[in-house]
């Protein structure tokens, strides 16, 4: 009889267990999903900030707290970081580009991070640079917004 009085118990705590672990699992694969369509649509207009010379569209890909982090140049870092990059990229002649993301992952949570590579391109559509790029993403009260952005250059050009 003690036997059954102690298997009974570790059976629902077992139980609650699977059911409560899956719940959880179903809720973070929606939150993932729910970020990788926020990261689809904020890829989607990145470019366009340029094509239109409008910096707002790209302003508003990034966190407040954002840090972008060029190859071979120092972070920028916090409010203005997105402004002054996408000057010093304009004035590049960077008028166009594409995202191919391979992969996001993460809880959905507070952060993610998407994995991929990157195409720009000037004026006339000629190639200006390509690479590979990780960018940890950050839900704030606006959405999913870019809070870490690295990339480098595959050297091609």
């Amino acid at each position: 009889m003690q036997t059954i009085s102690f298997i009974i118990p570790l059976q629902i705590s077992l139980m609650s267990f699977l059911f409560f672990n899956g719940r959880a699992q179903q809720s973070t694969n929606a939150n993932l999903e729910e970020a990788k369509k926020a990261i689809a649509a904020s890829n989607e207009v990145y470019f366009q900030a340029f094509a239109k010379g409008d910096s707002s569209i790209f302003i508003d890909r990034y966190a407040k707290d954002c840090w972008i982090m060029p190859p071979n140049a120092p972070a920028l870092c916090g409010i203005g970081a997105p402004s002054d990059f996408f000057k010093t990229a304009y004035n590049f002649g960077l008028r166009n580009g594409k995202f191919i993301t391979i992969d996001v992952f993460g809880d959905g949570g507070e952060f993610v991070t998407e994995e991929g590579f990157w195409q720009s391109f000037d004026a006339n559509n000629r190639t200006l640079d390509n690479g590979k790029f990780l960018v940890l993403w950050k839900k704030t009260p606006d959405g999913w917004k870019m809070f870490r952005d690295s990339w480098s250059s595959d050297g091609d050009k």
